[in-house]
């Protein structure tokens, strides 16, 4: 009984921390970020989005559910729409108007820092899905990242923040993958 007993009292402690949804938020944020084209990026970002969404109701985090609903739909209308003649020109007017249902979704589901947080976040993610190369967009979704950890700090999601700084680190090596290398000249040919 004494192994039962312990099983009981880990899966008790643990299961706050056993989230599917965070995890599979988690492996796709990190994967989002590493890439190499940008329809792939956008892909990836959605399903990250759906998934911490889901995560984020479990937490009660309204903002940050709010948001990811947000994230989901300009993420799959850039995949779908953005670059390709005569679909393009109704697309930023759809991001204007989800910028402003994010804008009242924030102030309905307000709870602070947290909510700043999000918000200021989908709007720089905003910015990186109407981008149509993928360093500029690795640029404002690194400054996303940034947000959505301060929001996943106050809110207390582990996975949330972990892929936070997963989604920072592979975003970091993607965009000096692109730099060019600078040419070595050997000291002893230098004037």
């Amino acid at each position: 009984m004494y192994a039962v007993d312990f099983v009981s009292a880990w899966y008790a402690a643990a299961a706050a921390h056993l989230d599917l949804f965070g995890s599979l938020g988690l492996c796709l944020g990190f994967t989002a970020g590493m890439m190499p084209r940008r329809d792939r990026i956008l892909l990836a970002s959605a399903a990250c989005a759906a998934a911490f969404g889901v995560h984020y109701l479990t937490l009660g985090a309204l903002t940050g559910a709010a948001m990811c609903a947000i994230s989901v739909l300009q993420s799959l209308v850039a995949l779908t729409c953005l670059g390709r003649p005569g679909r393009s020109g109704w697309v930023p007017p759809l991001f204007a108007a989800s910028t402003l249902a994010a804008a009242g979704l924030t102030v309905a589901t307000w709870t602070g820092w947290p909510s700043a947080c999000a918000a200021l976040g989908t709007l720089l993610a905003t910015g990186a899905r109407l981008r149509t190369a993928p360093q500029p967009m690795r640029l404002l979704f690194l400054g996303a990242s940034l947000c959505w950890a301060g929001h996943n700090l106050l809110v207390g999601s582990v996975f949330g923040l972990t892929c936070d700084l997963l989604t920072i680190s592979g975003l970091g090596i993607a965009l000096l993958r692109a730099v060019p290398a600078r040419p070595v000249t050997p000291e002893g040919l230098r004037a």
